[in-house]
């Protein structure tokens, strides 16, 4: 198992740090406090090839692979977790699931403008009441002729208010509990979609998130992704995705309070010295690094399993939950070193306390990841040997 980056890796991080560092954290101070940011960021986002980092070229990609894609991820939460999620959900839980899951007709109508990020792309699983437990869904999908007649309602969707292609999750068979579950792709504009966000998130606050509503939009049958009944399976496949962007994202967060750690504390004196010649500051630093080396480690090997197509699903879940965890104990650990400047937004460190906070809680909680690493060590859960999740991946 070789983690040495390629020349490819490195030019992709010095690009995407270099945008970071230029356009999104001397503006982030100011688009936290107003809640959104300049959309003219998706703009340069597109330009860069970042909206599909890893979507072959055959489908308006970059063609490149899942360690770049943690590398994409890793350096824009280093900025701030909105880019971060813009783009691992709309690559990593829409594109790639249109990807692996879908008919060559829907690839070249949908998943090229997507890739090429001339159409943003959206996931919508979650409901008011079902998070964890996908099987507690309410949103049906009648078939009707031609057509799929949803009706429900999505709450907490990432990119809600700007997506142009949703991926919906419906109940065509109810009494088939989670197999009665199939995937849908879902135009804005179609008649009975309408959108509204969701306002006083803690963190994450210039980022867009909201509730889809569904109210009798008839879908065509050629819509549908996978087969009737396959929506359980596919969203898990696409979470695998998405639980990758949020690991390699945390340690965006770590990296990001690590750097301000230290540069406060070689400036900040007390008692006739830098605080960080203070042991118990020191502690906290090298609590800080550790937990950096650790997470990218668990990343690297989650990208690399990727790269040879093969099962993550184990591995990603560990990944998601020990580096969220690590993120915002690194963020608290950060704001302690400041005192009370870290208290304020006059430093970015409060920022990162509030945006690491939800880490552990979206694309699987915290608990349901701990239950399935247990029941992975107890042998309730099946650790299926390492396999190819699509023919002919990886793509480079």
């Amino acid at each position: 198992m070789d983690f040495s980056w390629s020349d490819d890796h490195r030019a992709v991080r010095h690009m995407v740090r270099d945008f970071v560092d230029r356009e999104i954290i001397p503006n982030m101070q100011a688009w936290d406090r107003a809640g959104q940011f300049d959309p003219k960021i998706i703009d340069r986002l597109r330009e860069l090839g970042l909206m599909g980092v890893s979507i072959p070229e055959a489908y308006g990609g970059s063609g490149m692979d899942y360690i770049t894609f943690g590398i994409v991820c890793e350096e824009l939460e280093r900025g701030d977790t909105t880019f971060r999620t813009l783009v691992s959900v709309h690559s990593g839980l829409n594109s790639m699931t249109l990807l692996q899951w879908g008919t060559e007709a829907q690839k070249q109508k949908y998943l090229l403008p997507l890739a090429r990020g001339e159409r943003i792309g959206a996931f919508g699983l979650t409901e008011p009441d079902a998070g964890s437990d996908v099987a507690a869904m309410r949103t049906s999908a009648r078939e009707d002729g031609k057509v799929y007649i949803l009706n429900g309602t999505k709450t907490w969707i990432s990119l809600a208010n700007t997506a142009d292609t949703f991926i919906i999750f419906a109940y065509t068979d109810p009494e088939k509990k989670h197999r009665g579950i199939s995937a849908f792709i879902v135009e804005r504009e179609m008649p009975g979609v309408t959108t509204r966000p969701i306002k006083g998130k803690m963190g994450i606050r210039s980022g867009d998130t909201g509730e889809i509503i569904l109210e009798d939009v008839r879908v065509p049958k050629e819509n549908m992704l996978g087969e009737r009944g396959e929506g359980f399976k596919i969203a898990m496949s696409a979470l695998d995705h998405g639980r990758y962007s949020v690991a390699a994202g945390a340690v965006g967060i770590i990296q990001a309070s690590l750097e301000a750690a230290v540069q406060y504390s070689k400036m900040r004196k007390t008692f006739g010295v830098s605080i960080a010649e203070h042991q118990l500051v020191k502690q906290m630093i090298a609590r800080i690094s550790a937990r950096l080396d650790i997470a990218r480690l668990l990343v690297a090997r989650v990208g690399w399993m990727k790269n040879q197509g093969l099962r993550t699903t184990r591995e990603v879940s560990l990944a998601k939950w020990i580096n969220a965890e690590y993120a915002f104990e690194a963020a608290n650990d950060a704001l302690q070193i400041h005192g009370a400047y870290g208290y304020s937004d006059e430093y970015p460190i409060e920022r990162y306390v509030r945006n690491a906070r939800v880490l552990s809680i979206y694309e699987g909680t915290r608990e349901i990841h701990t239950l399935l690493q247990a029941d992975y060590a107890l042998g309730m859960r099946e650790d299926k040997p390492l396999r190819k999740m699509l023919p002919g991946w990886p793509f480079v």
